[in-house]
């Protein structure tokens, strides 16, 4: 397989990438996430400290020809750092990004960025080792609030993101603000000139799809007033309210769907 550099912040990171491989298989790797198709961790390396190294492959030769032309998740991350350096919104530091490419065709993506040692995803932030930290309602009133000021500022600054997990989202400690959220998984962000408000709801449904296993009722209603800067007058807030059902229904039908297709539960009429 051919290696194709895309990115690099300085002649260092562009070495340590063209030897990721080697590097996610050393005993000192640190995995963060293992699955069919995505291998993650935090090892250091030569003269680059502690990063995060993420590898990705699509999920046939055909979709890796696809991206090609699409755009890899190399390239994608690398743009959505960028669009998130422009609006100074918070996100690990883009290190340096590859392709494998064999017979024009990208075979792996892999990604090297900062890695926030210090943070944790938004659920076990929350609620802390064993759940210890669940009982705190006035701490996760706090992380809610500065979690959706953040999604607040991403879209009124012409960004969204096509996936809004609480997985995608990391919560450090912050003696000066409180707490520090970062947003993760960079190569689904997207910049327009103005996110409309469906965009807007489809990401709030997706957060609270994620977030629905560890926050009540009450609290994900909470986290939507906190978003739209205080409680809306009753008609407008049955609106927003109803709005997000709606889509979060179409999106959960849509789901089910795509699950029984590729577990061959029903057949794709042709």
């Amino acid at each position: 397989m051919r290696p194709a550099v895309i990115y690099a912040r300085s002649a260092e990171y562009a070495d340590a990438i063209r030897n990721a491989d080697e590097l996610i298989a050393l005993p000192a790797f640190s995995k963060r996430k293992d699955e069919a198709r995505t291998l993650a961790g935090i090892i250091e390396v030569p003269r680059g400290g502690r990063v995060f190294i993420k590898r990705t492959a699509p999920r046939s030769w055909l979709i890796g020809l696809l991206e090609r032309i699409t755009g890899s998740r190399a390239e994608r991350a690398v743009s959505g750092a960028r669009i998130l350096e422009g609006a100074n919104l918070p996100h690990p530091q883009m290190l340096a990004a590859m392709e494998l490419r064999h017979f024009g065709a990208v075979r792996a993506s892999f990604l090297m960025s900062e890695a926030l040692e210090d943070a944790d995803t938004l659920s076990r932030f929350a609620l802390g080792p064993g759940g210890i930290k669940a009982r705190d309602v006035r701490r996760r009133k706090r992380i809610s609030d500065a979690v959706a000021a953040l999604v607040r500022r991403c879209h009124d600054a012409g960004i969204y993101t096509r996936d809004l997990q609480e997985t995608n989202i990391m919560v450090a400690d912050d003696l000066a603000a409180g707490f520090k959220v970062y947003f993760l998984d960079l190569e689904d962000f997207r910049q327009s000139g103005k996110v409309p408000e469906r965009q807007r709801l489809i990401n709030l449904v997706h957060l609270d799809c994620s977030i629905g296993r560890f926050m009540c009722r009450a609290s994900r209603l909470d986290f939507l007033y906190s978003y739209l800067g205080g409680r809306p007058e009753r008609r407008e807030a049955r609106r927003i309210v109803h709005e997000i059902l709606a889509l979060r229904g179409q999106i959960e039908i849509r789901r089910r769907r795509r699950h029984q297709i590729l577990s061959g539960q029903v057949r794709v009429r042709r």
